[in-house]
């Protein structure tokens, strides 16, 4: 239990004595959204200015701070309106004067070593443009981390000692054996040496007086990782694999960030000044787990965030979603929601695992000693049995054939259909009544490394002096033929895989980077496409990984993974003009996305509904809370595309299936169908990915749940949803099964089926968690 003083912003948040009730070493509050967190977490830093003007503050970078961001620079803005006058009174942050910034002390938290901190992903750049500049806080107050600013052997620049981007920390303990090594050791010490003056100047300054930071998902604040050493000072060191894979998309892929080091004030540096106010911000379901162990253990060097135990104002600010797994919200669960079937489907599958027993075995008694479950009304000798059948219905419904459907299966990014419920999908298109449409939402461009598209135009400009891509010698092809036979390109590839040509498979990829580069820059002829693929070579040839590129290059990077997906339902004979790229306009690679509008981003989408008169929608459906990314984005544009085609149209039969890949998951409870996969299937999606999505198959942007592809990761989700499945129905249930199917059955695809209403009622519940704040539309 926790007994601790509030702040007057955190007193109009929560109930009275709500940190007395909590069964965490260090407090928390939670929010509903993703804007909210931002809310309060902006109104508790202006606050904490106002009592220190001149402080000593450290502020985090990336996606995480957005709205904290946007609420502290709208209220900078906009202190004196009526709006702003009234979130002020209603928070308790009295001060009558526009907050002044410019005299606060910046401590940069941390930085990739060696990066030039004049590129666009570097933290020294965010720092400047939403720090410094957005918060009007002057440079010369600010203590920053810049790669060119460290001194190195000889006065030599990072480029020259370190010319592959790779620092060897061995050289700490070890003779160097060439020249260039003995340059990297005198270097790596005076980078030790820096750092070390670097954590005495904050020292000096008192310590960080406010600390703001997100958690990765192994616990890392600031870059210290799992393991860290607690009183760890500001210090060059190595990642873990989980903090790589996170890092990938900024740098350019995990082939990037795999090698660089970190430069990172230490947990000892967080908490030197003991009087210190320490937060850290939490959005979402997928950091639920590391929150409750970051909360709930004791000081341990396997969890960062729990060295902030030492600090008597540490807090963590996190959303319902990213609280899911706290004692204090089990508990809560168990005693204060109602006894549906979904909640009684929960309680036997905990139990089951609790025990480690089938829950065919559990018995009434096994119920009746749990004291969460006594709220069970009517338990007798049928609850269990009625369970596990509810749960049985849920596979049946799974496995159930279909005729004269037309589905609409979308997905906000390439590859997303596919890792959410392609078993479902293989088993439907067998029957010829049916029709499937595919429509991917956004271009995909940032998926695509740049030396992945620096090979294939190589290759293409290979194939073309050598005239093999004998399709530009048509008379027409440049005017008009490069239009048609975009299907022939994937027949052409797919053919390929099946002889196992790899020489041919580049020809149908380089076919179709051909007819991408004469739509995209308007080619007239043979060699106005050769000297076009030498000048896009020479321009990624010239870029830094991870760098925004122009727009026609982001189109041809779009556009590959649009033959990708081409190729993934060609396997199972749809075709391609059934395959459709609406390329959103909300979504162009930026830091922080913009908002979706009617006319750009939803009217797309209305016009196909209205086309295709879809009978199942399927769609990507993330958990409440969990930011406004494109997943989000993409959602609310198709749940405002399906209101507007219900004012004109009966949508009464309309089904709508959610799914979830490798990002989120759905509780065992929350599926309504329940697709069993066979080894056959696995197989042929793995092998289909590998094959088909060609940009992703090294994995240069993973999940730091799994260091290789998507499709083996979705293959380890499915085998633990069936793991789950076996424990409560039993093995025999599968193995002895009449249906030869589910005999066959090793994984488990969950979705969930709504109707409109219930769909929209939830995307409404999703749009008043994120877009509470349409202010941020000025």
């Amino acid at each position: 239990m926790i007994s601790l003083k509030l702040s007057s912003i955190e007193n109009s948040v929560i109930e009275k004595n709500v940190f007395d009730k909590q069964n965490t070493k260090i407090p928390y509050i939670t929010v509903d959204s993703f804007p909210d967190l931002g809310l309060i977490t902006a109104l508790r830093f202006l606050e904490w200015t106002f009592d220190n003007p001149e402080g000593v503050i450290s502020l985090p970078t990336g996606k995480t701070p957005e709205y904290f961001i946007k609420w502290t620079n709208y209220f900078i803005k906009n202190w004196d309106t009526d709006s702003v006058k009234s979130i002020r009174g209603k928070y308790g942050l009295i001060s009558k004067t526009r907050p002044d910034l410019s005299k606060l002390q910046f401590i940069q938290i941390d930085e990739f070593y060696p990066l030039n901190p004049n590129q666009h992903n570097s933290f020294y750049n965010y720092v400047i443009k939403y720090y410094l500049e957005g918060f009007g806080i002057e440079k010369n107050r600010s203590y920053l981390i810049s790669s060119n600013e460290i001194p190195l052997a000889n006065g030599m620049h990072w480029e020259e000692v370190f010319s592959n981007g790779m620092v060897d920390l061995s050289l700490r303990h070890r003779e160097a054996a060439t020249e260039i090594e003995k340059y990297q050791q005198e270097s790596l010490f005076l980078i030790d040496q820096w750092c070390n003056v670097y954590e005495e100047k904050i020292r000096e300054l008192g310590g960080i007086g406010f600390f703001l930071g997100g958690i990765g998902p192994d616990g890392h604040i600031a870059f210290n990782v799992r393991g860290s050493d607690h009183n760890s000072t500001t210090r060059l060191m190595e990642t873990n694999f989980e903090t790589q894979a996170t890092a990938a998309i900024d740098l350019g892929g995990i082939e990037i960030s795999r090698n660089r080091l970190v430069i990172t004030i230490g947990l000892g540096t967080i908490t030197y000044n003991k009087e210190a106010t320490a937060i850290i911000i939490a959005a979402g379901e997928a950091k639920a787990s590391i929150i409750q162990k970051s909360l709930e253990s004791d000081q341990d060097i396997m969890y960062p965030a729990s060295v902030l135990q030492k600090l008597e104002h540490s807090r963590f600010y996190i959303t319902s979603g990213a609280s899911k797994y706290l004692t204090d919200t089990d508990t809560k669960f168990w005693m204060e929601s109602p006894w549906n079937i979904q909640k009684k489907q929960r309680a036997l599958l905990k139990l089951s695992k609790e025990k480690n027993i089938f829950g065919k075995k559990l018995t009434v008694e096994d119920f009746k000693k749990e004291k969460k479950f006594k709220g069970i009304k009517n338990l007798n000798e049928n609850t269990i049995p009625e369970i596990i059948k509810s749960i049985d219905a849920k596979v049946q419904r799974g496995i159930k054939s279909e005729k004269n459907q037309i589905y609409y299966h979308t997905g906000p990014h390439h590859d997303d259909i596919m890792l959410g419920m392609m078993p479902h999908i293989i088993h439907l298109v067998r029957e010829p009544s049916n029709r499937h449409i595919f429509a991917n939402m956004t271009s995909g461009f940032t998926s695509v490394t740049n030396d992945f598209l620096i090979k294939a135009l190589k290759k293409t400009l290979f194939f073309l002096e050598n005239e093999r891509i004998g399709m530009v010698t048509y008379p027409d092809f440049f005017s008009k033929g490069y239009k048609f036979k975009w299907d022939k390109d994937v027949y052409h590839y797919l053919d390929r895989i099946a002889d196992n040509d790899i020489n041919g498979q580049q020809r149908g990829l380089s076919h179709r980077i051909v007819r991408s580069i004469v739509e995209i820059f308007s080619i007239k002829n043979k060699k106005q496409l050769s000297h076009q693929l030498k000048t896009i070579i020479n321009e990624l040839g010239r870029c830094y990984e991870g760098e925004k590129n122009s727009f026609d290059i982001q189109k041809l990077k779009g556009m590959i993974r649009e033959f990708e997906e081409e190729l993934v339902w060609a396997n199972y004979g749809v075709r391609v003009r059934d395959v459709h790229h609406l390329r959103l306009g909300f979504y162009k690679g930026d830091m922080f996305t913009e908002q979706p509008q009617k006319k750009r981003d939803v009217n797309p989408i209305l016009n196909q509904l209205q086309e295709f008169e879809p009978t199942v929608i399927s769609l990507a459906l993330d958990p409440e809370g969990s930011g406004p990314d494109t997943h989000y984005k993409v959602l609310q544009s198709i749940a405002e595309a399906i209101r507007l085609w219900g004012k004109t149209s009966d949508l009464s039969k309309l089904r709508i299936w959610g799914y979830r890949n490798v990002w989120y998951r759905f509780d065992l409870e929350e599926a309504d169908l329940i697709v069993p996969v066979t080894l056959n299937s696995m197989a042929i999606m793995h092998s289909t990915f590998m094959n088909c999505y060609l940009s992703q198959k090294d994995a240069s942007f993973p999940s730091y749940e799994y260091d290789g592809p998507f499709s083996k990761l979705s293959q380890k989700i499915w085998v633990e949803q069936h793991r789950d499945l076996q424990l409560i129905l039993g093995r025999d249930y599968w193995y002895r099964n009449p249906n030869p199917h589910l005999r066959a059955v090793h994984g488990a695809v969950y979705l969930k089926e709504m109707n409109v209403e219930k769909f929209l009622s939830l995307s409404r519940r999703l749009e008043e968690s994120i877009e509470n704040s349409a202010i941020f539309n000025d």
